[in-house]
């Protein structure tokens, strides 16, 4: 576990340290595009955050294979090798993307390369075990065919749920922490060695995902663009292909005691192939109800929309930092359930417990302008904004003056209430919305030797 917990630091460190330099190079290189009318946020922001988590990427598994434990992955598995050739070509085609653009076709085309890469080393699916069925193996055609669309359909969800501050890098760092707990236990707990490679993997997009939210919570002052989000796709991607594929059914028999017990162990990593990936659920239905819709309307599936489930979020009055915190809690409920099912299965309270937060969350979902009641001796423990004023101040009445000898009437406009100024709204990335500019000039001298 040290070994881990060392590189996961190694990696959110020198994530965190790059992406300011990046920042500035983002800058430089132009690398802001306009804002478009889709976007949440109201400033031009920069993007090629990707390059500081491809950076950490390489700098945790740099480290890892100098440890003693975990180093003995690089010798007896092509795994780690072949993550870094997928990732660092999708990595690639991200950043062109970032500061260029790229076609959607194009991306998939690159996506379905990267995968196939991966494949070629031997991090691909061998065998499915289906719950009533059993063990059932996979041809290398069905392996290869089953291992590509997982990872392009992670990929996309992914960078599909990308779309408000630290929302992506925060619920694919929830999966991970998610995916570690499940992993790690099929590691050291059962000894099977082979779930040491997907370990390592969630321990690193962990890294990379911590390293990066500092700058990307809101307001953001770096996006991680497409070479983010397609990479950390793939990662995550790439550690459930290594146990889907690596991991031998027969050998969780022999410690779960039946083939029953051993399917239903396995079922939070293969449900990812029939939903895919249940450890993120809520951007894959994102994903699929955005090709609906679209496809519904006659567009492209490509064609980008405000259509995602966190624009909706804000369509109905949740704040952006409330909506990121939704996402966040239907994130972790439906990972860390899947996690606590395959733990037991059998047992009742998990699933009163997954229906009892359930119906809490919808009660947040559907209250967006929530404000407690609580009485007036207890309003010192509300946060500011949701504290009561008893009475409005009263307002006093403005009488005018008559005006004094030798002075001018004053204008009655002068004297008139002044009306309230609608309040500015603050802009997503910290700017903050100007409206018409009132020019003040100086009075004129008046020369009195004339």
């Amino acid at each position: 576990m040290r070994e881990y917990l060392l590189t996961l630091c190694v990696t959110a460190a020198v994530t965190y340290l790059l992406t300011g330099p990046v920042r500035k190079f983002a800058i430089a290189a132009g690398a802001m595009p306009p804002v478009r009318a889709r976007d949440v946020h109201r400033e031009p922001t920069p993007r090629l955050g990707g390059i500081a988590m491809f950076g950490g990427l390489c700098a945790g598994l740099l480290v890892a294979s100098q440890l003693t434990n975990i180093g003995e992955l690089f010798t007896l598995s092509d795994e780690p090798r072949a993550l870094l050739s997928g990732a660092g070509l999708i990595w690639l085609i991200g950043v062109l993307d970032d500061k260029w653009g790229v076609d959607a076709l194009v991306k998939l085309g690159g996506q379905m390369i990267a995968a196939g890469v991966m494949v070629l080393q031997g991090l691909t699916i061998l065998w499915l075990p289906v719950p009533g069925v059993g063990n059932v193996a996979l041809t290398p055609f069905q392996g290869t065919l089953l291992t590509v669309a997982l990872v392009v359909i992670t990929i996309n969800a992914v960078n599909f749920v990308d779309g408000l501050d630290g929302l992506a890098a925060g619920m694919v760092c929830i999966a991970g922490v998610a995916f570690f707990m499940y992993a790690y236990r099929i590691w050291y707990g059962y000894g099977i060695e082979a779930a040491a490679p997907a370990t390592l993997f969630a321990a690193v997009l962990m890294g990379m995902c911590l390293g990066f939210l500092p700058h990307n919570m809101h307001p953001a002052r770096i996006f991680m663009g497409d070479s983010g989000s397609m990479l950390i796709g793939l990662v995550l991607a790439a550690g459930a292909v290594s146990v889907t594929g690596q991991v031998d059914p027969d050998v969780m028999v022999e410690h779960t005691g039946s083939v029953k017990s051993a399917v239903h162990t396995m079922v939070p990593l293969y449900m990812p192939l029939l939903l895919p990936l249940s450890i993120i659920a809520i951007p894959v239905a994102d994903l699929v109800m955005a090709i609906v819709r679209r496809t519904w309307n006659g567009r492209s599936p490509f064609a980008a929309d405000r259509g995602h489930l966190h624009h909706r979020l804000l369509e109905i009055g949740h704040s952006h930092s409330r909506a990121v915190l939704i996402m966040y809690f239907w994130a972790a409920l439906i990972a860390f359930g899947a996690v606590a099912f395959s733990v037991r299965s059998s047992s009742l309270a998990i699933v009163l417990a997954i229906v009892l937060l359930s119906a809490v969350g919808l009660v947040v979902l559907l209250m967006p302008r929530y404000t407690p009641r609580v009485p007036a001796w207890a309003q010192r423990a509300l946060p500011p904004r949701y504290r009561r004023s008893g009475e409005e101040p009263a307002v006093a009445e403005v009488t005018p003056t008559p005006p004094g000898p030798g002075e001018d009437p004053v204008p009655a406009a002068e004297t008139a209430e002044e009306p309230e100024r609608e309040p500015v709204m603050a802009g997503l990335n910290g700017a903050t919305a100007i409206g018409e500019r009132r020019q003040f000039t100086r009075p004129k001298k008046i020369n009195t030797h004339d």
